[in-house]
C-alpha cells in the first residue's frame, strides 16, 4: 500500500465516472510546482478525478493535498542513477493500484519512470517542461536523446510548452503525436500593484534600501540553467554606471554558495519565496538570463504584475513576449554584455518601463491565463479516453 500525504486518501475522489489523471512529478518545487499545482486545482473544480504521486520533499505534494486531491508520495531523485529501476517499479505499482485513465508525467525523471512502468496500457502524457538533454553533454546527452527517440513509442501525446521546445525535439529525433499548449498563469494572484501601493515596505530584505533605488528582481533556482553567475557579470558593468541599482536573486538551489561568493554588496539574495508576486510588484526590471527552457514562468508572471522583462533568447522565450518587444528585451544566452545593456537602457528610460509594462500586462491577460492552458490539457484527455465533455462540468471561460 503506498503511503499517503496526511489527509488525504481514496475517500477524498470525486465520483468514479469523471476522467481520472494522475500526474507524477519530479520536481517538487519551482515553475514545474506552478505549474502542476495550477492543473490540480482547475482539474478538481472541472469536476475530474486527480491523483498526485511526487517526493515527500518540497511544496507539491502538501499544497495537492491541500487542494483535495489523492496525493501519494513517490521517492524520486532529480539526477538520474541507479535508483531508476526502484522508482520505475514504484510508479508501476502506484499505476496498478490508481488504475487513472491518463498517465501525465512532468519532466525527465517522471517521464522515464512513467513510460517504463506503464509501457503503452495506459494513455501516457509526456511534459518535459524544458528537455533533459538540455542539461547535459557529451554520453549523457547522447543517451538522453536516443532515450527520447525511443520513449516516443509509449507517448501518446508530448505536450511542449512552446514551438522553441517542440523545435528543439524534433532536432533531436523526437517524433511522435505532439500538441503546443504554451504555460499560463493564474492572473487573480499575479496583478499589478494598485495605484500608490508601497510596493517595497513589505519586503525585509530591502530594509536599508533607497525606496527610489533602481531595482532589478531575478526569480528562479540558483543554478546553471538560470544563468545568475552570467547576470552577476552584467550586474558588474550596471553597477559601474548605476552604484545605486540593486540586483535581488530570489530562489534558492546548488549555486548558492558560489553565487553569494562572487556577488558584489549591491546583490541581495532573498531566498526561495512561497509566492514571489510581492518580488516581481517591487522591481523596476525582472530579468532571467536562462541558457536553456521550455517557456519559463517567471517573465510571464511579472507581465501578468505590469512590469518589463529582459529574457535570454532560448527555448519558448520570444514567444513569451508580446509582438515587438524582442528587440529590446531579447538578448542572446551566455552574453553579460548584452545582457546589461539591455536591462541598463529600462533602468534608465521610466516611460520606456511603463509602456512595455502595460503591453506585456496585456499580452499575458489575452494569450497566458492559467484557465486556458487547462482547458487545452483537459481537451487532449477527452481526446485520450474518449470522453465526452459534460463529464468533466468545465466552467465556462470568459
Amino acid at each position: 500500500m503506498q503511503p499517503q500525504f496526511p489527509g488525504t486518501g481514496p475517500e477524498t475522489r470525486p465520483a468514479p465516472h469523471h476522467p481520472h489523471v494522475l500526474h507524477l512529478v519530479q520536481p517538487v518545487d519551482g515553475g514545474v510546482a506552478r505549474v502542476v499545482a495550477d492543473l490540480v486545482r482547475a482539474q478538481l473544480r472541472a469536476g475530474m478525478r486527480v491523483s498526485v504521486a511526487c517526493p515527500g520533499t518540497g511544496r507539491l505534494g502538501a499544497e495537492a493535498a491541500g487542494l483535495g486531491a489523492d496525493t501519494h508520495v513517490w521517492e524520486a531523485t532529480r539526477a538520474p542513477g541507479p535508483g531508476l529501476l526502484g522508482e520505475t517499479v514504484r510508479a508501476a505499482r502506484l499505476v496498478r493500484g490508481l488504475r487513472p485513465d491518463v498517465v501525465h508525467a512532468h519532466s525527465a525523471k517522471a517521464g522515464v519512470a512513467a513510460r517504463l512502468a506503464v509501457r503503452g496500457r495506459v494513455p501516457t502524457v509526456f511534459q518535459p517542461h524544458a528537455w533533459s538533454f538540455e542539461a547535459v553533454t557529451g554520453p549523457l546527452a547522447l543517451a538522453s536523446r536516443a532515450w527520447e527517440r525511443a520513449a516516443a513509442r509509449w507517448t501518446a501525446r508530448l505536450v511542449c510548452v512552446s514551438e522553441g521546445e517542440l523545435r528543439t525535439g524534433e532536432r533531436a529525433g523526437v517524433r511522435g503525436p505532439s500538441v503546443v499548449v504554451p504555460n499560463g498563469v493564474d492572473l487573480t494572484r499575479h496583478r499589478p500593484p494598485a495605484s500608490g501601493e508601497d510596493v517595497r515596505a513589505p519586503l525585509a530584505a530591502l530594509a536599508g534600501v533607497d525606496a527610489h533605488a533602481p531595482l532589478v528582481v531575478c526569480v528562479g533556482r540558483l543554478c546553471r540553467q538560470k544563468g545568475q553567475d552570467v547576470l552577476l557579470e552584467a550586474w558588474r558593468e550596471l553597477s559601474g554606471e548605476l552604484p545605486a541599482a540593486r540586483l535581488v536573486l530570489v530562489g534558492d538551489g546548488p549555486d548558492e554558495a558560489a553565487l553569494r561568493a562572487a556577488a558584489p554588496p549591491s546583490v541581495l539574495f532573498a531566498g526561495a519565496v512561497e509566492d514571489p508576486t510581492a518580488w516581481y510588484r517591487a522591481a523596476d526590471v525582472v530579468v532571467l538570463p536562462s541558457r536553456w527552457e521550455g517557456m519559463a514562468l517567471a517573465p510571464l508572471e511579472a507581465m501578468a504584475c505590469q512590469k518589463p522583462v529582459v529574457v535570454t533568447d532560448v527555448g519558448g522565450s520570444s514567444q513569451s513576449l508580446p509582438p515587438g518587444h524582442a528587440p529590446l528585451c531579447l538578448v542572446p544566452p551566455d552574453s553579460p554584455r548584452a545582457l546589461a545593456r539591455a536591462v541598463g537602457a529600462l533602468l534608465l528610460d521610466a516611460p520606456l518601463r511603463t509602456a512595455l509594462g502595460r503591453q506585456g500586462h496585456q499580452h499575458v491577460t489575452t494569450t497566458h491565463d492559467v484557465r486556458r492552458t487547462a482547458e487545452a490539457i483537459a481537451d487532449l484527455y477527452r481526446e485520450l479516453t474518449g470522453a465526452r465533455r459534460s463529464e468533466c462540468r468545465e466552467p465556462t471561460f470568459k
